[in-house]
């Protein structure tokens, strides 16, 4: 009985460390996490979000309610709800959004994206409104929140402190959420030079 009584104060203590923001700590419990995290992300996983996409966005969910976690239950249980929320709101998301193919493309948006494939270049006048279109569409098949920070990063040119204010999100979720998000919009744009060859 006292291996158990160890492994639970052992978590118990990690938890506690997170919750101070001790990284080395947050990496020990992602590590003693992660395998429970992926069995779940793997019996639900939405079809066009990546197992390690989900896994990262649990975690982000996670950490950013740790000090929400009250210690009633199992931080196993808790997370695994958290896990399983995620995922199924990963599958209605990409059922209300379904994703844009290069078949769906306009002429003259396929004609910016093979622009854009082949010059770093300015586009000529008639086609910048059919960039912005692009890029609109491409934005839309992001998350609520995903779609923010890139609006808020990249397209107001916030900094992101000034996204910190905004959105009351600790300077490491704006930075994971941004990357994610624009590993989001890469692939989406790859996904389209791809039908277009």
């Amino acid at each position: 009985m006292e291996p158990a009584d160890a492994a639970d104060l052992s978590t118990a203590r990690l938890v506690a460390l997170a919750r101070e923001d001790d990284e080395e700590a947050a990496g020990q419990l992602i590590d003693r996490l992660y395998p429970l995290v992926l069995k779940l992300v793997r019996s639900h996983r939405a079809k066009r979000t990546a197992e390690e996409d989900l896994c990262q966005m649990i975690f982000v969910r996670v950490f950013h309610r740790l000090k929400q976690f009250a210690g009633n239950v199992p931080i196993e249980h808790w997370v695994s709800r958290i896990a399983i929320n995620t995922c199924l709101n990963q599958i209605e998301s990409e059922r209300i959004r379904p994703e844009l193919r290069y078949a769906d493309l306009r002429e003259e948006q396929a004609a910016v994206v093979e622009k854009l494939a082949s010059t770093p270049a300015e586009l000529p006048g008639e086609q910048q409104a059919a960039a912005c279109e692009l890029v609109g569409e491409l934005l839309a098949q992001l998350a609520p929140k995903d779609r923010l920070v890139i609006t808020l990063l990249h397209l107001e040119e916030r900094s992101i402190e000034e996204i910190k204010a905004m959105t009351g999100w600790n300077i490491p979720v704006v930075k994971v959420r941004a990357f994610r998000a624009r590993k989001k919009l890469a692939r989406l744009y790859a996904a389209l030079r791809k039908q277009g060859r």
